[in-house]
């Protein structure tokens, strides 16, 4: 007698820890086949002489570094790697190398590389060890370039000068305490560097480095006052600096600082929080990007005056990296629509005209079929008003929908109305519906709404999450009883965090490196961080601060969770460690609760890895099936 097929499956490769996930079919792949094999395509950098560009795609299994000639133009590969390369820039006089920095397994342990284009090779210019060296800025005479380096001690940030095309040239030049510290420019005659001191989401400062020396003069902060300050740049005569800055204001502003007085002028004057900006080689001209509501907006401004005009033509979307060509006329920037993956546009400054540069497949995706958000707006326990974008499930499908809440990380980090990717067959083949909150602690909505969940107000954000099951539950076309909460990073923390509060109002969740217990997260993620997080977390050293994280952490309360959950987890993540995910899954399961666990060796903090991403795409669609559509 002939035994029965038996149907294929999807093999996890070796590099993945697979625990509790029953065997996935191959239909799964092949349904979603449509689904994940977008691409995008991010701005890297001009070339200093010729109108051509380096950007950032996929062809295989990672992101590299393409060169992209013309407008629409064949994209050819740079760099091939099994780990991604996201950023890169030409040597700034006449573009004979490429610097680009890589990390190890999403390890974030980046070096800095030197790709020589006429002979193909690559080097590595950085020490190659556990140090995140960062930023790589180059000096206006484009002999050097500045970074920051944890390679001291793996915590602090000191800032070095190389030669890149003689790593033995390295200096360092700055040795600092702390691990927020960054380059943001070069003065006009490369005597002295504008540093950035972050130290939380709410306070940052300016200092003034003299290389020669290493004297510093802090810039900002003097007077005490927690100020959250973001890119800054030297005007051309040096004389100022061009500066973002919520000082006084419940936006971040563009303003103008004058060196020698230490006056300041507010350029911007609108209620939206200004993202960032670009100057042109010969100063004259400015370009900066507004947050609208998470919608963005393109400005220009002549540098000689404070009127400002919006410039029209590119897609509503948003959009990053705005860039000036050095010709003081072309400006690229990346653009992504809730349609169309992030794509590369230029935008011509003196016709206001916008060229669209790439045109990135959708892996078989129709754009019209695809669902654009709205807006919507609840109130939480305390009145205050909380919103959050909505996409709807194909029209094709009838009756109440179940509901997938997806939370950002950050935590203040915001969701926008962006490109959905493969979550897309979520909404076209599953008839789910999906809403990406902002809950209080989010950037975007002013510095106030940013702290609101700061220290022991941490599970107001979660109870952000309450008023929105409250919320869908009043909507007649969504299924209260069928409620899916997943997110990343602290989006995680939230998800099982939701999951211990309203156990009874969701079906399910799905954490992704997110963080079980704050005092075991603070005592393991890299040193380079931690008292970064303390600030935002609190500082588990203050006995009553332990306390108070123990009891709020999902590790604690993991007994009140009987609902399916799902945890993904990175090997090699520096920022929340595996152990996080481990010890979140042994508990769940020793409470006799249903636990899938996926965790791939070679990745950091998410899935970047295309074959990895696809596993956990196709085992997230059967864990849905399973527990939230049945």
């Amino acid at each position: 007698m002939a035994l029965a097929q038996q149907p294929a499956v999807i093999a996890p490769g070796n590099n993945l820890i697979v625990d509790g996930i029953p065997s996935i079919p191959l239909s799964i792949k092949e349904e979603m086949q449509f689904y994940s094999e977008s691409r995008s395509a991010g701005f890297a950098g001009w070339h200093p002489i010729n109108r051509s560009m380096l950007i950032s795609t996929r062809f295989g299994n990672t992101n590299q570094l393409h060169q992209l000639a013309m407008p629409m133009g064949a994209r050819r590969q740079m760099t091939f790697f099994e780990d991604a390369v996201s950023s890169g820039s030409y040597e700034p006089l006449q573009g004979k190398y490429v610097i680009f920095s890589k990390d190890a397994g999403g390890n974030e342990f980046a070096q800095l590389y030197r790709l020589d284009l006429e002979t193909g090779k690559t080097v590595l210019i950085t020490d190659g060890g556990r140090s995140q060296n960062s930023s790589p800025l180059w000096s206006r005479s484009g002999k050097q370039m500045a970074y920051a380096s944890t390679k001291r001690n793996g915590a602090d940030r000191d800032i070095y000068i190389m030669d890149p095309a003689n790593p033995s040239s390295e200096k360092q030049v700055l040795q600092l305490k702390g691990g927020g510290w960054g380059v943001l420019d070069w003065s006009p005659d490369d005597k002295q560097l504008l540093l950035m001191e972050y130290i939380s989401a709410n306070e940052s400062r300016y200092w003034l480095a003299e290389i020669a020396t290493g004297a510093m003069e802090m810039l900002t902060g003097k007077d005490g006052k927690k100020v959250s300050y973001g890119q800054a740049k030297f005007a051309k005569d040096g004389r100022g600096i061009y500066f973002l800055s919520d000082q006084d204001f419940k936006f971040k502003r563009l303003a103008y600082m004058n060196l020698a007085s230490r006056s300041v002028d507010y350029i911007s004057k609108m209620n939206w929080d200004v993202d960032g900006f670009d100057l042109s080689e010969d100063g004259k001209q400015l370009v900066f990007i507004t947050n609208e509501a998470g919608q963005s907006v393109l400005y220009h401004l002549q540098t000689t005056g404070k009127a400002y005009s919006k410039i029209d033509g590119l897609p509503v979307g948003v959009y990053s990296r705005p860039d000036f060509h050095r010709n003081g006329k072309d400006i690229a920037l990346s653009v992504n629509t809730a349609r169309s993956a992030s794509d590369i546009y230029v935008v011509d400054i003196t016709t206001k005209k916008a060229e669209r540069w790439t045109e990135s497949e959708m892996g078989g995706m129709a754009p019209d079929q695809l669902s654009e958000p709205r807006l919507v707006t609840w109130k939480s326990f305390d009145g205050l008003e909380i919103s959050g974008f909505y996409y709807g499930a194909h029209p094709r499908f009838n009756g109440k929908r179940p509901v997938v809440i997806n939370i950002h990380g950050g935590p203040e980090g915001q969701s926008r109305p962006v490109f959905l990717g493969s979550n897309n067959f979520f909404l076209n083949e599953m008839g789910v519906v999906m809403i990406f909150p902002n809950v209080r602690g989010s950037a975007g909505f002013g510095k106030t709404f940013i702290a609101l969940d700061n220290g022991m107000k941490r599970e107001e954000s979660v109870k952000d999450i309450g008023a929105l099951l409250d919320w869908i539950a009043q909507q007649p076309e969504l299924d209260a009883s069928r409620v899916m909460v997943t997110g990343g990073s602290y989006g995680g923390y939230m998800t099982l965090a939701v999951a211990t509060h309203y156990n009874d109002r969701i079906r399910c969740g799905l954490d992704v490196v997110g963080i079980s217990n704050f005092n075991t997260f603070l005592k393991n993620t890299e040193s380079y961080r931690r008292d970064l997080r303390r600030v935002e977390y609190g500082d588990e050293r203050d006995t009553a601060m332990y306390a108070f994280l123990e009891k709020i952490s999902p590790l604690t309360n993991a007994g009140k969770i009987t609902k399916p959950l799902f945890i993904v987890q990175g090997g090699n993540d520096p920022r929340v460690p595996r152990t996080e995910a481990v010890q979140m899954a042994d508990k769940v399961k020793a409470n006799g609760g249903e636990v899938w666990y996926l965790e791939a060796k070679d990745e950091g903090h998410g899935f970047r890895k295309k074959a990895n991403a696809d596993f956990q795409r196709y085992a997230t669609v059967m864990f849905m099936r399973k527990y939230l559509l049945e």
